[in-house]
């Protein structure tokens, strides 16, 4: 379990426990106007480990065909695959994606029928957001063409872009002060190329998004965090509540989703495995798949009570916590850990 100290690298503090607040000034100041800070909400502590990939080499990876689906699956699906968070790092999601033969040398789809799923997070810390949404949506096409097909889902991060290049520095009821999406964007990592880069398909694309989704009995979503169930009883009431909420363009209900999206650490210490089962238990499933929260801090790499970083994260693939009933997704590429692309159901 990592300690409550942790800083929180997205913004918001754990459910049950509370992350302090980095000091004020600088943006911090000119983004929330009162002495304390949004409830619900902590921004993005200057020292956080973000490493420069600016030297990165991309090797070229040779595509292996994708596993061919199961002789006696009626519908002829594909095998299901999921990416974790991505935040920029184009040439990483490359080479994963090589690895297990889902794109070829070109960047193509070369997965015939199989299905992939994006748990959000496509932007902001790292250097090409922007090239990661039009990889994401060039692929949704190829492999829609091939049989297979390539969804994504709704991150905090991407309400976050939606929000600053909507809103700007329109001031927003944060409930405890006054905050604005822009100042807000820029302390969680927010990239200028980006938003100079962003154009009106973009946000078209992201706003559809959904919110969560079960496949072969995992069910889908970007945060380990039981606010979806303010936003319905079943998968489709929550994606329609999302998606109608970023139609009606209010500043403070976008905030608001942003907000609950940022919650993070449900599913941990002894109270995690029933909030799993909540959310299984209203939205089907029998195991939970997400991102957001970085597997470093999920084990305690990262941080300490006194707020010494330890040697550095080790990421070795996907996190099973929770009683074995969730699947940390989210390697912590932003801090040297791992982009990770992996099939489900999870082998060995």
């Amino acid at each position: 379990m990592p300690p409550r100290g942790v800083p929180d690298p997205d913004g918001a503090p754990a459910e049950g426990g509370r992350i302090p607040a980095p000091s004020r000034g600088g943006a911090f100041a000119a983004a929330f106007a009162d002495e304390e800070e949004p409830e619900g909400y902590t921004p993005t502590q200057r020292d956080l480990p973000v490493i420069n990939r600016g030297d990165t080499l991309q090797v070229p990876v040779a595509a292996e065909p994708a596993p061919a689906p199961a002789a006696d699956d009626p519908e002829g699906l594909g095998p299901l695959y999921v990416v974790g968070d991505v935040h920029g790092y184009l040439d990483e999601l490359l080479a994963a994606l090589g690895e297990q033969g889902l794109i070829d040398t070109e960047g193509d789809w070369a997965a015939g029928n199989t299905r992939l799923w994006f748990l959000g997070d496509f932007t902001d810390r790292g250097p090409d957001g922007i090239g990661v949404i039009d990889l994401v949506m060039r692929l949704s096409a190829q492999a829609a063409a091939a049989g297979g097909y390539c969804k994504a889902l709704m991150g905090n991060h991407e309400l976050l872009l939606i929000g600053a290049k909507r809103f700007g520095d329109t001031p927003v009821n944060s409930g405890a002060g006054t905050a604005t999406f822009q100042a807000a964007w820029l302390l969680n990592g927010g990239q200028k190329t980006d938003m100079d880069r962003l154009q009106d398909h973009h946000l078209q694309w992201m706003s559809r998004l959904d919110a969560m989704e079960e496949e072969d009995g995992h069910l889908l979503l970007h945060s380990d965090t039981t606010a979806y169930l303010d936003f319905g009883s079943s998968i489709e009431e929550v994606n329609d509540t999302v998606r109608e909420a970023l139609t009606r363009n209010d500043a403070d209900e976008c905030w608001d989703l942003f907000r609950k999206f940022t919650k993070r650490f449900a599913f941990r210490d002894d109270s995690g495995a029933g909030a799993v089962r909540e959310l299984l238990g209203t939205y089907g499933g029998v195991r939970v798949v997400h991102g957001h929260s970085p597997i470093p801090y999920l084990l305690g790499e990262v941080g300490s009570e006194d707020g010494e970083d330890s040697a550095g994260p080790t990421v070795e693939g996907p996190h099973v916590y929770a009683e074995g009933l969730a699947i940390a997704m989210d390697g912590g590429v932003t801090m040297a850990g791992k982009l990770l692309v992996r099939r489900l159901p999870l082998r060995g």
